[in-house]
């Protein structure tokens, strides 16, 4: 199982959002290395939720239950998108700050490719953000 984190403005598309709906696609990525991720992103792989712009944190967890296929609000039909299942909130969000001021965390990619909406995530750096942010990383 691999780890990411993807990325979404709340008054696009909100944790509570996700949450009410439980399941949706996630489209709209236009960056080729954000597409490339969602194309490696298998069924059972999770994710961390992270509001940006507003709040600027990470809110909670999502799991891949459907790999990449064509975004059809792609008018090229480059893009592709995954769908997402809503899996728990945190119980405590984990700011950008407190990422940021971590020197634990200091290769994530959120503060290395802080404009990547959707990045890796590494096993390490999974289990060190549940516990910050008080869930189960499984």
């Amino acid at each position: 199982m691999a780890y990411w984190l993807v990325k979404s403005e709340p008054f696009k598309w909100s944790w509570q959002q996700q949450v009410k709906n439980k399941r949706t696609h996630w489209d709209g990525v236009r960056n080729y290395q954000a597409s490339n991720n969602l194309k490696a992103m298998k069924i059972g792989d999770k994710a961390f939720f992270y509001h940006s712009n507003e709040g600027k944190e990470i809110v909670g967890i999502v799991t891949v239950v459907k790999e990449y296929y064509p975004d059809p609000s792609d008018p090229k039909g480059r893009f592709g998108m995954v769908d997402f299942e809503a899996v728990r909130p945190f119980g405590k969000p984990v700011t950008l700050e407190q990422v940021k001021a971590d020197p634990a965390l200091e290769e994530i990619a959120l503060v290395r490719q802080s404009r990547l909406s959707v990045q890796p995530v590494t096993d390490e750096q999974w289990r060190y953000i549940c516990r910050l942010g008080e869930t189960d990383p499984s």
